[in-house]
């Protein structure tokens, strides 16, 4: 898999934290959820796997929250790395940040696992090899935090993705002014629809599969290993 770009534009990853809070509706909310989530199954200490790690926000806003929380992070982006190195700051000291791909990520169980805003970017084969991986490297019963472009099933995938194209736009809205971009999503992405999403993870061995996140074309998902 090599699916890094456009993480490896200089321009794109100097934007990156500025621009992701503005494309994706509660971002900050997210990360909030996404940490009580794993909070009431973990407490206080725990030791995560971060997969799409680079950029360094969700590092950030779980160790703040989280004082005695330990992170590995893997990425593939050497530049998106480097962001997370400076978002995360003195922070960067209870986080051990890998480069790679799920494959990188060392086999020792972990207590949680976190993957947003990732998975959208590879095929359902390689989506599927990736949660089978992040399951085997989960303690049983460990929980798993996943938030990605998806749609609802029966739903058509574009008029969601053009929604979101709008909310990160400047007013006035612009509806038809989204469709080129809407367009490039619909071939560099991999947008699933919820059902399919959902059977996924299940195939992947995970139970307990439960919607928490919805954001126009956004969805996340919490689910037990």
């Amino acid at each position: 898999m090599n699916n890094s770009f456009p993480f490896s534009d200089p321009a794109m990853v100097a934007r990156y934290a500025e621009d992701t809070p503005r494309k994706v509706p509660g971002y900050g909310d997210l990360h909030r959820m996404a940490m009580l989530l794993l909070f009431e199954r973990l407490g206080s200490t725990a030791d995560i796997l971060v997969l799409g790690a680079g950029g360094g926000l969700e590092l950030k806003a779980l160790a703040e929250a989280q004082a005695d929380w330990r992170f590995t992070g893997v990425d593939p982006s050497p530049e998106m790395l480097d962001l997370a190195r400076t978002v995360l700051g003195p922070l960067e000291s209870r986080v051990a940040l890998k480069r790679g791909y799920i494959d990188a990520a060392p086999t020792d169980p972990y207590d949680a696992a976190l993957c947003l805003l990732t998975l959208h970017f590879v095929g359902v084969e390689e989506r599927l090899h990736i949660l089978r991986a992040l399951h085997a490297r989960l303690k049983p019963g460990a929980p798993l935090v996943v938030a990605h472009h998806s749609y609802p099933s029966g739903d058509d995938a574009r008029s969601w993705l053009q929604r979101s194209v709008v909310f990160a736009a400047n007013d006035p809205p612009d509806f038809s002014a989204a469709a080129a971009s809407v367009e490039f999503m619909i071939e560099r992405l991999h947008v699933l629809s919820s059902d399919e999403d959902e059977a996924l993870l299940r195939e992947a061995g995970f139970s307990d599969v439960s919607l928490f996140y919805a954001g126009f074309s956004f969805r996340g998902w919490v689910a037990t290993a």
